[in-house]
């Protein structure tokens, strides 16, 4: 592991990508198509009314709010780069297709630098040991390095008291060619390992949340399901929104310039 890597975290958070914010707009929505070919055009937008501009209901102020990105980052907001690599799973190898979650279950990919090493271990155990909570909330996780099949098999036959990982309740997927690596923008070129990039993908397969940090600074499950629960929440629930910390159970806020103030008054 780079003992010089610096102490610093890039994090890029999304929320539902059908409600970010409503603002009172004389027109209406800010749309950008959500189809994949739009990923390699320029980012463009189209305006269109979403309800009569005379009505005062607040269903009708209610405005859609849907980022799409160009094929550059950042990745928040666009489909998720489709892949198809091997994987240790259960102590065998097996195919992982992305894809093949869409309509079916929430993912958490994240990327971590190399087998046997020092930080990757506690990352990798620590989203095992709670991979129930996450299936209580649909959701699939995976991770990926750039080592092979034969290393991740390894690392998961030896004990955890010797820096191994011991059994896994997810898979590790190899990406020895690193164009998973490369096309979610975590390779670090110059060292051929990647950086700790952590993304959200939601059950239509697009990215709704983004995290990279880097080499020496480990990541956070609570956080991580805290954020994948605020998303799930906004989305069964678009005319709402999540303020800072929000956990279930605890007040949401309404995206109004008035209805807000209800949020702002309980606080």
């Amino acid at each position: 592991m780079a003992s010089s890597a610096v102490s610093a975290s890039a994090a890029l958070i999304s929320s539902n990508p059908k409600t970010l914010f409503s603002p009172k707009l004389s027109s209406s929505s800010f749309f950008i198509p959500n189809s994949p070919n739009s990923l390699r055009k320029p980012l463009r937008t189209s305006f269109s009314p979403s309800f009569p501009l005379n009505s005062r209901s607040h269903s009708s102020l209610c405005t859609t709010f849907t980022v799409k990105a160009s094929s550059e980052l950042p990745l928040v907001g666009n489909t998720a780069p489709d892949f198809e690599a091997e994987a240790v799973f259960d102590q065998e190898f097996i195919k992982v297709k992305l894809s093949e979650y869409i309509g079916k279950k929430y993912v958490i990919l994240f990327f971590y630098p190399l087998d046997f090493t020092f930080v990757c271990p506690t990352e990798i155990t620590a989203f095992s040991d709670r991979h129930g909570e996450f299936e209580e909330l649909n959701t699939e996780i995976l991770g990926v390095s750039v080592d092979s099949v034969f290393s991740h098999l390894a690392w998961v036959q030896t004990d955890r008291k010797s820096g191994g990982l011991g059994d896994l309740k997810y898979p590790l997927i190899s990406d020895v060619t690193k164009s998973i690596s490369k096309s979610y923008g975590v390779l670090i070129p110059d060292q051929g390992i990647a950086l700790r990039g952590l993304f959200i993908i939601d059950k239509e397969g697009v990215i709704q949340h983004s995290t990279i940090n880097n080499l020496a600074i480990g990541r956070s499950v609570d956080e991580t399901k805290r954020t994948l629960q605020a998303l799930q929440y906004v989305q069964e629930n678009p005319d709402e929104v999540c303020p800072a910390g929000w956990k279930p159970g605890e007040k949401s806020m309404k995206p109004d310039p008035k209805l807000s103030k209800e949020y702002f008054a309980a606080v």
